[in-house]
């Protein structure tokens, strides 16, 4: 009776986690939104970056953790930073100008395809199927829905509007291409998740103090919003919250723990209109709820039920048609979305 009541109350921890994380990542943008009404969009992103990394640095330092060694591994991890951390969060961030926070988040939801694209193209073992090629397209119909380009082209009163959504489609490119690099340089190094996060997160940082006296000397005008905004989205959102996915993926399995992504649109939407009166369209929603539909065709969730002929059996084979595939997620550093 013990035994299954600890378990019960791990189980819930870990709901709440998962959905913790859920939400924190879609209130991403609107942390970003908020944040961009007081500073720069490369402020943003040095002070997302900074505070995840010191909360990341704690961590590593509380649980003992070893550092990556080499100069070889740093370059990799180095690279990894400029891909995954400050290329994306700087085009979210400038994004965040011209666009609802709950737009931005339809288009993060968009990373597992866009990951699935870059690995067709540069990995040699991939190979495209019938499946992929199927999610792809329906994605893409997915994206085309929620860009909704017809009434860009009538409405002038935002001319950034289609930029700032392309923005957002290249950042989630950046983020394919970071997890196939890191698949491919960083498999097999011994190195765990939250290691690798603290690594990559730490140099992307750097790389940002680098930058600031270029690109981030804008004049700052900072309120409480735009300071709690930044605390949250740098040590929560780029910090704590990896840490609760990945206590998920290490109980639950990467297939379960990527389903997050999923939910995180939803949270980014519902914020929006919440807290800064956004509107929902209805092509964003259908768009986005197609977007999702293409990830799970193109990672072989959903199986299309074949028509049956007249001469097969009744009995259909172990994992024939009609059976749900449980592929495998992404990699732990699919968590670190915008």
């Amino acid at each position: 009776m013990g035994g299954n009541a600890m378990a019960g109350k791990r189980s819930m921890t870990l709901g709440g986690q998962y959905l913790a994380a859920a939400v924190v990542w879609g209130a991403s943008f609107l942390f970003i939104k908020v944040a961009v009404g007081g500073i720069s969009p490369a402020q943003v992103v040095l002070g997302r970056l900074f505070f995840g990394a010191v909360v990341l640095a704690a961590v590593m330092l509380v649980s003992r953790r070893r550092w990556p060694r080499g100069l070889r591994m740093w370059a990799h991890l180095t690279a990894i930073g400029a891909i995954v951390c400050v290329i994306p969060f700087l085009l979210f961030s400038w994004a965040a100008q011209y666009l609802p926070a709950g737009l931005s988040s339809i288009f993060n939801a968009t990373t597992p395809i866009a990951t699935m694209v870059v690995a067709l193209a540069l990995l040699p073992e991939e190979r495209l199927t019938k499946t992929k090629a199927a999610g792809i397209f329906v994605a893409a119909a997915g994206v085309v829905l929620v860009a909704a380009p017809w009434t860009a082209v009538a409405d002038t009163s935002n001319p950034m509007f289609f930029w700032a959504q392309l923005a957002c489609l290249g950042a989630t490119t950046c983020y394919g291409l970071g997890f196939v690099y890191t698949r491919r340089f960083l498999r097999g190094s011994g190195y765990d998740a939250v290691t690798v996060s603290a690594a990559q997160i730490g140099t992307g940082a750097v790389i940002m103090l680098v930058l600031t006296p270029f690109i981030a000397t804008a004049p700052i005008t900072l309120t409480w919003e735009i300071v709690g905004s930044m605390v949250i989205l740098g040590g929560i959102g780029t910090g704590i919250a990896y840490i609760w996915y990945n206590n998920v993926l290490n109980a639950w399995g990467a297939t379960i723990a990527s389903t997050v992504t999923y939910l995180t649109p939803v949270s980014g939407v519902l914020l929006g209109v919440i807290f800064l009166g956004e509107t929902v369209h209805w092509n964003q929603v259908l768009g986005g709820s197609v977007v999702i539909l293409g990830i799970l065709v193109g990672q072989g969730r959903l199986m299309v039920p074949r028509r049956k002929r007249r001469d097969d059996v009744v009995l259909p084979p172990a994992g024939g048609a009609g059976t749900l595939h449980a592929q495998p997620g992404p990699s732990p550093v699919d968590g670190s979305k915008a």
